[in-house]
């Protein structure tokens, strides 16, 4: 689906088909009549299109036939039903510079153009520069809101862990974890990426736009950092539950090794006892019931105070 937004004194109004000045939004479901048909309207290279809709599409800028191609990437929630996957994904953002219009391509719903779409009113389609890195800012917020969503959730998890042990928490852990190294990664790109805009000067800004986009720069090293702080401390306290359950494992092997032995000293006994092939002691006694019950309660109530002196209990 194509949108078509134009700013008129101050209020956003969506058109109904291209001008100057304006921002083209594509948002799913897409078709490829639509893909060709805006690239023969507003001299849109069709492969600019066509690589937005690629999920794994890395952070890049190209030129061609003067039409700039700009890829950032954004955090959205993962819709997949697998129990196992990452609760955040990062998708890209694909921003297509024409002499006239500004495009952006989503290959999914998500919350930076949301965003971006509901504080439209404030900004001005013919400042091209300055609407790419409002998008930019509208990432990074997007991305500081999301680690803090992580670490909230990952605090939950963590605390619920130490009351029950469950399964089901580490396996959310381990899905925060996930999405984490999706954060990493994407951030990292996305670092890399504003720090050659503003070496090479792609998008060709003024002072003031420069200043902005160094901002916007130091942003994304502070969310990078978060991004790797709450991975190194989830990192640690999967290593530190790894430990806590394998020691727990070895106390309950060693309860129940202790036990066996306890339990197979009476058995012992009370075999030798039931032997008939020679004559043992006590055997015509009336009390011969009793002396292998009480040799194997005594046997009994020496290895358990043995055990737990050691503290094998």
């Amino acid at each position: 689906m194509i949108q078509y937004f134009k700013n008129i004194k101050g209020q956003t109004v969506e058109i109904h088909k291209p001008e100057p000045g304006i921002w083209v939004n594509l948002v799913p479901p897409f078709k490829e009549e639509e893909f060709m048909e805006l690239g023969e309207r507003l001299d849109i290279p069709i492969e600019f299109l066509r690589d937005s809709l690629d999920i794994d599409e890395r952070p890049r800028y190209e030129l061609e036939d003067n039409v700039k191609f700009v890829v950032i990437k954004t955090p959205t929630e993962n819709n997949s039903f697998n129990d196992s996957d990452a609760f955040y994904i990062t998708i890209p953002i694909c921003i297509i510079l024409t002499q006239n219009q500004i495009v952006t391509v989503n290959s999914f719903d998500n919350g930076a153009i949301k965003k971006f779409l509901n504080s439209f009113q404030k900004r001005h389609p013919d400042k091209q520069n300055m609407m790419i890195l409002k998008v930019f800012e509208k990432v990074v917020q997007n991305f500081m809101e999301f680690l803090k969503e992580i670490n909230h959730r990952r605090n939950q998890y963590e605390t619920s862990l130490y009351e029950s042990n469950s399964n089901k928490d580490l396996l959310n852990l381990m899905r925060i974890q996930k999405s984490l190294v999706y954060f990493v990664t994407a951030l990292r790109s996305n670092e890399m990426l504003m720090m050659k805009l503003e070496r090479t000067n792609f998008l060709a800004l003024n002072e003031e736009e420069r200043e902005f986009l160094n901002d916007l720069i130091v942003d994304t090293s502070q969310a990078l950092e978060m991004a790797n702080i709450y991975t190194n401390i989830l990192t640690s306290t999967l290593d530190a539950f790894a430990s806590i359950i394998s020691n727990n494992l070895n106390n309950v092997m060693k309860r129940l090794t202790s036990i066996t032995i306890i339990l197979s000293l009476p058995v012992m006994v009370a075999s030798l006892y039931g032997m008939n092939v020679v004559d043992i002691p006590f055997a015509n006694s009336p009390h011969a019931f009793y002396v292998p019950i009480a040799l194997s309660i005594v046997l009994a109530v020496v290895i358990s105070w043995y055990f737990a002196k050691k503290k094998w209990f």
